[in-house]
């Protein structure tokens, strides 16, 4: 019910800005895996390679979680393949990107054998049947959602069906049952920002799942659900309290370039040349009064980098999102 409501009050709200907290929402995903990235190295990683492997990663994982939302409506198997195959694209590992593991997988130390494993999940043999069997429980429709979700997430974690990936899709797949369900339609629920906040116990509550407790899960995502609402609530204040800031600092007509690129900028913090010509068509002198205008309002900075051009980045925005990550960081006593 508190998702919902989130949904209903800042979904028409935040629209614009979904797809600050689906990068958000991936980040904090991510941290959960020990790879963290800043807004910004994120922001440019989006537009251009980079060396920061971290935020290649994120990037990655936030087209992941686009792949799981656009595919909310099918939820099933080919729909979890697509979600993998857009999270490892790219990789060291894409020949697997997309296709169940084929080998026999376990979670712990030791790299050479399973003795001592803290858990060793199916055989490879069995992936595809319990994938069946667990999107066949995502789709039902006669559950409550959000332990629907949280079961169908710990099965998958149990069925481990990639080599490697596996708990971000989990994660993804998650936010894909929560918009298939019509509980968050509009905007990403951080759910995965939540958990953060409580690591160590929701690897516990995977354990106990698999010792046949289902309670612990479904009370983790529950409260992780709460403290993401509470967490977004603050994001979708400071959005926008900045984009009003925004609009106050400039003088334009209302057919303005500039105001486009304020509306890009809402949604994308760092953007590059390319970014402006090819998502709103402006040709290079448009696109350069609009940037100047900006950077004297001190909206926008520009920064050149060596080979990649020059970027222009948002840094209230940029800050804004770091403070999210921050409080999505801060971890409860356990």
């Amino acid at each position: 019910m508190a998702i919902a409501r989130f949904d209903e009050r800042y979904g028409q709200h935040l629209a614009p800005f979904a797809p600050l907290l689906l990068r958000s929402e991936s980040a904090a995903s991510s941290r959960i895996e020990n790879l963290t990235a800043s807004a910004r190295s994120l922001g440019e990683a989006e537009l251009v390679s980079t060396e920061k492997a971290n935020a290649t990663l994120v990037v990655r994982n936030v087209r992941a979680m686009e792949a799981a939302l656009a595919s909310a409506d099918e939820m099933n198997t080919a729909s979890v393949l697509r979600m993998h195959e857009a999270l490892m694209d790219g990789t060291p590992d894409e020949d697997v990107a997309g296709r169940w593991r084929q080998q026999q997988v376990w979670i712990g130390t030791s790299v050479v054998s399973p003795v001592g494993a803290t858990f060793v999940p199916p055989k490879f043999e069995r992936v595809p049947e319990l994938m069946d069997d667990v999107m066949a429980y995502a789709r039902r429709p006669d559950l409550p959602v959000m332990v629907q979700a949280a079961i169908c997430h710990a099965q998958f974690e149990t069925i481990h069906p990639f080599t490697d990936g596996n708990g971000r899709t989990g994660r993804a797949l998650l936010h894909s049952m929560l918009k298939h369900r019509r509980v968050a339609s509009r905007v990403t629920v951080p759910v995965s920002a939540g958990l953060l906040a409580n690591v160590k116990g929701y690897h516990q509550a995977l354990t106990l799942y698999r010792e046949g407790d289902p309670d612990a899960i479904i009370e983790q995502c529950s409260e992780a659900a709460f403290l993401a609402i509470e967490n977004g609530t603050t994001l979708a204040g400071d959005v926008s309290t900045i984009t009003s800031s925004w609009r106050e600092k400039i003088t334009a007509r209302s057919d303005a370039a500039v105001w486009k690129v304020l509306d890009l900028l809402a949604r994308q913090p760092v953007v590059n040349a390319a970014t402006i010509q090819g998502r709103l068509g402006l040709d290079y002198m448009r696109s350069k009064r609009a940037m100047d205008s900006l950077e004297s309002a001190g909206i926008v900075v520009s920064v050149d980098k060596f080979k990649q051009g020059r970027f222009w980045r948002a840094p209230e925005m940029i800050e804004a999102l770091d403070a999210f990550a921050e409080r999505a960081g801060r971890r409860t006593k356990s």
